[in-house]
């Protein structure tokens, strides 16, 4: 673990880009339901990528988007117009970044960083490009050239292979226990930015480094 970190690869939903600031628009629709909406949707679209994943039926992470806001208005008895739904599906290419993380990736220049995300393509380049994290990254990787989500092993091989560095040279940054497990099973050197202060998941590995916000991150690696 003395070798260098000479990549970053974030995860980009609620590590990056906050799920959750679609709660402003989902309270302007259905008034006092916002946190209970973004919540349940949030939960469902991550349940419906592991279950697809053993399943072996992929469908890319637009339509397992669309599909846990579905689910989530109907337990909660929303009715969703197809008004309603563009516009929600809409501000998932315009998440918030966190407050952090512009000031953190330039204070970590010099390494290569780099995007290794659940979502899709047509997903991905427009919150980038909205949040101008264009110049900053040098790569921002889909599974969907895998057709299957993490925590597959698989997935974090695409890192290595597009970025061209050693696994143990890699940090791998996520928000998500279930992901930053994932990451350090497959041999990334791990930073759970674990914001909540939840406990650890109980799947026997353990994160690198635990931290409460990206800020804290340049200093672990040894960034100016």
């Amino acid at each position: 673990m003395s070798d260098p970190v000479k990549a970053l690869v974030f995860d980009a939903y609620g590590t990056l880009f906050d799920v959750h600031s679609v709660i402003k628009l989902c309270d302007e629709l259905w008034p006092g339901k916002g946190t209970a909406l973004s919540q349940l949707w949030r939960t469902k679209q991550l349940e419906y990528t592991w279950q697809r994943s053993l399943m072996q039926r992929y469908e890319d992470f637009t339509h397992v988007t669309e599909a846990g806001l579905r689910y989530g208005c109907k337990a909660l008895g929303l009715a969703l117009d197809e008004a309603a739904r563009s516009r929600l599906m809409q501000a998932y290419l315009r998440l918030d970044t966190y407050p952090e993380v512009s000031e953190t990736l330039k204070r970590l220049a010099g390494r290569k960083l780099a995007i290794l995300s659940n979502g899709s393509p047509a997903m991905l380049d427009p919150v980038v490009a909205n949040a101008g994290l264009s110049e900053i990254l040098d790569a921002v990787i889909s599974v969907d050239s895998l057709r299957i989500f993490k925590p597959d092993p698989r997935v974090y091989k695409l890192a290595v292979d597009r970025l061209g560095v050693p696994t143990g040279s890699i940090g791998f940054v996520s928000s998500n226990c279930w992901d930053a497990i994932g990451a350090k099973a497959f041999g990334f050197r791990v930073y759970w930015c674990n914001r909540a202060g939840a406990p650890l998941d109980e799947l026997g590995v353990s994160p690198d480094h635990e931290m409460r916000s990206l800020a804290e991150l340049p200093a672990l690696v040894g960034a100016a």
